[in-house]
């Protein structure tokens, strides 16, 4: 899926403009982001469009040399249901 990138957002729209998903993530510092935000409209839940939108702030990250802080829940509850795939980049 393609997601647009505004500042400390990434997010998809309908034609509309209806907002359909986002993630949405904070400086922490200079090395740290805090991921505070994910939402996906009922239209598209369960096809993994939120780890989707997560891994765009991971790839960003991992290119930036910084470390993410999961703080919404999905955050929290996906990077510890797969600590392998996140472990480079989450914050100790």
């Amino acid at each position: 899926m393609d997601f647009k990138k505004e500042s400390n957002r990434f997010y998809k729209q309908d034609e509309t403009g209806k907002l359909l998903a986002e993630v949405i993530y904070e400086p922490n510092g200079e090395q740290q982001v805090l991921l505070t935000h994910t939402f996906v409209d009922s239209s598209l839940r369960g096809q993994g469009v939120a780890e989707q939108l997560v891994d765009c702030v991971v790839a960003e990250m991992k290119a930036e040399g910084k470390k993410i802080v999961p703080v919404c829940s999905f955050a929290v509850a996906l990077f510890k249901r797969k600590p392998d795939k996140y472990k480079d980049v989450i914050a100790n």
